[in-house]
């Protein structure tokens, strides 16, 4: 009994970190690589930099974060429709 416990806890110390980093079978195109380059150039991301490029890159990311966020929690009311004022 006390032999199998430590068999099943070995084998879940060992397949738990296994599972953890599986990668996913998406494959990325070659035009989203290239519409992500542009979209992180446009923030400010110099591709060609030979030293600081790390910390460029994370610069940039964070721009188009804080940008996507900004566009998901805009200030006011969706605005589709009619507006209706004077009355």
């Amino acid at each position: 009994m006390n032999l199998s416990i430590r068999t099943a806890f070995v084998a879940a110390v060992v397949l738990v970190p296994a599972l953890a980093f599986a990668q996913s079978n998406e494959t990325v195109t070659r035009a989203q690589v290239r519409a992500e380059l542009v979209q992180l150039e446009a923030a400010g991301f110099n591709p060609d930099c030979s030293y600081g490029c790390d910390v460029s890159l994370r610069r940039a990311q964070a721009v188009i974060a804080q940008q996507q966020v900004n566009a998901k929690t805009g200030y006011g009311p969706n605005m589709v429709g009619t507006v209706q004022s004077g009355k």
